[in-house]
């Protein structure tokens, strides 16, 4: 009777949970961990060592054999800004970039707003049209930009540089601008037409305030390109017209002998006008938004 119990109670008894699998403790010893942290390491050594390099040597008296220069001093950029006239550059770097900014957003944002509220037989070629200056790398079409500013005597003054710069800079604020006017609800506009108010009103009183964020957005983003904007700045500009990273490379590269303490200086202060820009950029501006829009514009065609 004892047998027939327990052997009862065994057919009752819930069954034992299956063993789960012992997860590995040790993630670090992957290979796939090690190879991206090797990867990562080399990267960020290298970015230290392009950016430590210039700085030391900006501040340091000789520098030769020694991991560190033999003495410290400020004398340097006080050289860089005496002997590259970098007053006359910075100053000719922040005309230039406020032109650009202010003439690419009063020129695109009617354009965003036209793009985003307009159905028009050629709309998609014009998308693709705004698409192209950012798709395409500057040097191909900046050679026969400059070729024709040259030719109408514009190339080497201040607005042909502007000009120049206009070409990727009113397409940025097009694609920056159009999905914040996207996201505005039309009835709005259709509520003031129906209380009187004229295109200017609804312009100026009703999306203006609303656009301010966007307008902002893509100003800052106007501006670093501007900046940073090399080739079709080297292709336009004359001697009164070089932004800081023209005047950087012609000091560099140009014939003569410079010392090679003042060049790092002047690299310094252009990596960090640079560094400010960019800290201002990210405070407006989702590097993904401009991307994930640029997908979706060429997914649609």
């Amino acid at each position: 009777m004892a047998d027939v119990l327990d052997t009862r109670d065994q057919l009752t008894a819930p069954a034992p949970a299956p063993e789960k699998p012992e997860r590995r403790k040790h993630r670090f010893g992957r290979p796939v961990t090690w190879v991206t942290a090797l990867v990562f390491g080399f990267f960020f050594v290298n970015l230290a060592g392009v950016i430590g390099v210039p700085l030391v040597d900006s501040f340091g008296t000789r520098w030769f054999t020694s991991w560190l220069p033999d003495g410290w001093t400020t004398k340097w950029y006080g050289s860089a800004w005496q002997e590259f006239s970098l007053g006359q550059v910075f100053w000719t770097t922040a005309l230039v970039s406020v032109l650009v900014v202010a003439i690419s957003v009063v020129v695109g944002v009617p354009a965003a707003y036209a793009l985003a509220r307009r159905d028009f037989p050629g709309k998609r070629l014009v998308l693709l049209l705004f698409l192209l200056p950012i798709l395409v790398p500057p040097i191909t079409y900046g050679i026969p930009l400059a070729t024709v500013l040259y030719k109408f005597q514009l190339a080497g003054t201040l607005t042909g540089v502007v000009l120049a710069n206009l070409v990727p800079s009113v397409p940025f604020v097009v694609l920056t601008m159009t999905p914040f006017i996207e996201q505005i609800d039309p009835r709005i506009e259709a509520a003031a037409r129906m209380c009187g108010a004229g295109t200017s009103a609804v312009l100026l009183r009703i999306l203006a305030p609303l656009l301010v964020p966007g307008i902002l957005a893509a100003s800052v983003l106007v501006l670093v390109r501007t900046v940073g904007m090399f080739e079709l700045t080297f292709l336009t500009a004359g001697p009164d017209s070089q932004t800081l990273i023209v005047a950087l490379y012609y000091a560099v590269f140009s014939a003569g002998i410079r010392t090679q303490q003042s060049i790092d200086a002047m690299a310094v202060m252009y990596t960090l006008s640079m560094l400010v820009l960019l800290v201002i950029a990210l405070r407006f501006v989702n590097p993904t938004q401009l991307v994930t829009r640029v997908k979706e514009d060429t997914g649609s065609h």
